[in-house]
């Protein structure tokens, strides 16, 4: 059996393609002119590393605002909450990226607006990190979020960095408040490099599922930064990932989220996924069009809205009975728990390994307490495809979970 996960992915990705073209590229940022504006990739991460992607999935491009939670991260991981806060607040700023959106106090309201991320830039590493140690660090970092080295886009860098006049008075303003304890040049040069990281969409998933998972990259298994940290990041995600649509998105979506103007969209529910979803053309507050349709419906049909009362989620898996232990070589497969996407996932996973041949496959759901809608599809949809491989296929459902 193969499971539906990627089938569904790609109904997802046809139906926002058929929604329209609406948006256009950042035309601003010369380099980021010139690309494809029909590119469009979708790719989910779940919490043991499993990733499933559709579309123009292996191509990369820059990070440019999705590195923002990132190296927020980091500069918590490496200076501490309270003097991160010191410089750069959590307030949504109901301003556009690239605004001088302060408090009274001269502190930038948040790491996700270009003044905020510009400050924070230089607080990753130790206290008297030089530009190239904060560099280096957050390569090093963000290389963990995404399980692989990552690299710098050196023409995107250079075109970005002929165009960011508006970032640097940015830069000098903080200065001037005190905020930025770095050289404005420096550090508009080290966020210009930070955002020239090339990733593709299945990097964003890992990364965000990293977010959601605690800090810990569920491919590698390496801490990248403890868990108190990414409580703090994916809640000013929440808050303010989505510039000054942030409100709409939450309400409408309800996953911590980040964009950024190359056509990257990530959402990080804790504890179940990460999303990545990436298409160039992008709507006025500087998102992918395509990509958070693809999220507004990841999020309705998948029920994975934060706000939504969540079921109380065990393991999954307890036991598979091989052919041997029958001796009529049927194949059990038990179940417990509660089954909503991220466990009924890994039990479709466990059914896909089930051999192509006509053996009968018993699925036990005994111990299985309750199911909401996606999990009962998802098992179903699983039931279905093993009858369709020829097995003979009995479900034990004594608590009636499958029924409507």
């Amino acid at each position: 059996m193969r499971t539906p996960v990627n089938d569904y992915l790609e109904e997802v990705r046809e139906t926002c393609i058929a929604e329209g073209d609406q948006g256009a590229v950042a035309d601003y940022i010369p380099e980021l002119a010139r690309v494809d504006p029909d590119r469009f990739a979708v790719a989910l991460c779940t919490i043991d590393g499993t990733v499933y992607s559709v579309g123009d999935d292996e191509h990369r491009f820059t990070i440019q605002s999705l590195s923002k939670p990132f190296v927020y991260a980091l500069a918590l991981a490496d200076r501490g909450l309270d003097k991160v806060l010191e410089h750069v607040g959590v307030e949504p700023s109901g301003d556009a990226f690239n605004e001088i959106s302060l408090e009274d106090s001269g502190r930038p309201r948040n790491p996700m607006i270009n003044i905020g991320a510009i400050t924070t830039h230089g607080l990753a590493g130790p206290e008297d990190a030089t530009p190239e140690q904060s560099m280096a660090r957050i390569v090093q970092g963000l290389s963990g979020f995404a399980g692989r080295t990552l690299e710098v886009d050196e023409a995107v860098f250079e075109s970005e960095r002929q165009t960011a006049d508006r970032n640097m008075s940015l830069a000098y303003m903080a200065r001037a408040q005190g905020m930025l304890e770095d050289d404005p040049r420096d550090a508009v040069d080290g966020y210009t490099r930070q955002c020239s990281l090339i990733v593709d969409v299945r990097d964003l998933a890992v990364m965000a599922m990293t977010l959601a998972g605690g800090g810990r990259n569920p491919i590698t298994d390496e801490q990248v930064v403890p868990p108190w940290v990414c409580r703090q990041v994916l809640s000013v995600m929440a808050t303010c990932g989505m510039y000054d649509a942030a409100g709409d998105w939450m309400s409408s979506v309800g996953i911590p989220a980040k964009s950024g103007v190359s056509g990257g969209v990530l959402g990080s529910l804790p504890g179940q996924i990460g999303i990545g979803a990436f298409s160039p053309r992008l709507d006025a507050f500087g998102n992918s069009v395509r990509a958070v349709r693809a999220c507004e419906r990841l999020s309705n049909d998948m029920g994975l809205h934060l706000m939504q009362v969540p079921e109380v989620a065990s393991h999954v898996l307890y036991d598979v009975v091989a052919p041997d232990d029958q001796g009529d070589g049927t194949r059990e497969v038990k179940l417990q728990g509660t089954m909503h996407f991220a466990a009924a996932e890994v039990a479709l996973r466990e059914l896909e390994g089930v051999p192509e041949d006509d053996a009968p496959v018993v699925l036990d759901l005994s111990r299985v307490s309750s199911a909401n809608r996606v999990g009962r599809r998802m098992l179903l949809e699983g039931v279905r495809r093993l009858k369709l491989d020829g097995h003979e296929v009995r479900v034990e459902d004594p608590n009636t979970v499958l029924d409507d």
